[in-house]
Formats: C-alpha cells, structure tokens, sequence
C-alpha cells in the first residue's frame, strides 16, 4: 500500500513539473514573448488612455475654476467652458440656455467617469 501511495505522488509530481515545463517552454518561443509583449502594451496603452482622460477632467475643473475667479474678481465674463451640472451627471448647465451635450459627448465622459471609478 505504501509503495501505491508513493508512486501516485510520484506521478502527480512528474505531471506537476512536465506542465510547468511546457508552460515555460511555450513562454519563451517568440510566439510567446510576442504575446507577453502584446498583453503589456495593451496594459500600457490603457493605462496612458486612463491618465491622459484624468488629466483633461483635471484641466477643465482647474480652468472653469480660473474663470470662476476672473469673474468673481473682474465681474466680467470669460466666456469659459459650459458647467456640469452637479445634480445630474448627463446634463450641463449654461444658464438659461437648457444646452445639453450631443450623444458623443455624453459616452465619452461616461467612459471618464468609469475608468475614473476604477472600471
């Protein structure tokens, strides 16, 4: 019975460490480094789309701030970008005017906002 059990784990080991092999030795075909280097692009590429979405929400907060301050100082218009209205995410608000974004805009800065979220 023990000489049973002790060729089953030699054998479970063997399978363990010939997948291992493979898996290893499929890694560093190029077909494989090709695929490791294309997952870290892809990673890369996301990852720069995420920051550059950041960094245009970042700058359009900053500049509606700036001409917050012009107006407030100077009690003249800047003329600068429409507000997101803060009670509903899809509408903006530009005084009276009622504008609403076009569909694109809209998806796009879903997408912001989702990536912003972490999704």
């Amino acid at each position: 019975m023990r000489r049973l059990f002790w060729f089953g784990v030699g054998l479970a080991a063997g399978v363990a460490v010939a997948r291992k092999a493979s898996n290893t030795a499929r890694q560093i075909t190029p077909a494989g480094i090709a695929a490791n280097v294309g997952d870290g692009l892809r990673e890369l590429a996301g990852a720069v789309g995420a920051f550059g979405a950041e960094v245009r929400v970042g700058m359009v907060e900053r500049e509606q701030e700036l001409h917050d301050v012009v107006e407030r100082q100077t009690g003249v218009g800047t003329g600068g970008r429409p507000r997101r209205d803060t009670r509903d995410s899809e509408d903006f608000a530009l005084g009276a005017t009622g504008w609403r974004p076009d569909e694109q805009t809209v998806r796009r800065s879903a997408r912001a906002r989702a990536r912003r979220a972490g999704g």
